[in-house]
């Protein structure tokens, strides 16, 4: 079993800017893809962003592109959303998936394709 482990959340005045971090201690985390979710009160887990497991591919939900970027740093074994723009609709736990897959695969946008799931760290958002 591989353990993700998220921080980072806190927070922010709207406009301000907040990164998180999913970091593994396993080796095999280099072999997974990525992705970004968030639950907010009363609505459904939605789709955020997600990178390849090489990291030479991203993808973004309509509502954070341009404003979120995703990417991974292989030495340290860990994956950053760096959040800039913050809206008070941002607000969320967000949660750092993985999925083992091989190295031309494209990250998914379904939550069921995912193995593996951090913790969640709650993203605050003042007006």
């Amino acid at each position: 079993q591989v353990q993700l482990v998220q921080s980072g959340g806190g927070l922010v005045q709207a406009g301000g800017s907040l990164r998180l971090s999913c970091a593994s201690s396993r080796s095999m985390f280099s072999e997974f893809a990525v992705g970004w979710f968030r639950q907010a009160p009363g609505q459904e887990r939605e789709f955020v962003a997600a990178v390849s497991r090489s990291g030479g591919e991203r993808i973004y939900a309509d509502s954070v592109k341009g404003r979120f970027t995703v990417s991974r740093d292989k030495a340290k074994n860990t994956v950053y959303l760096q959040m800039n723009s913050l809206r008070p609709e941002d607000a969320a736990i967000y949660f750092c998936a993985g999925r083992r897959t091989i190295l031309t695969a494209s990250p998914g946008v379904e939550s069921g394709s995912y193995s593996y799931w951090g913790q969640g760290t709650q993203v605050s958002v003042s007006s």
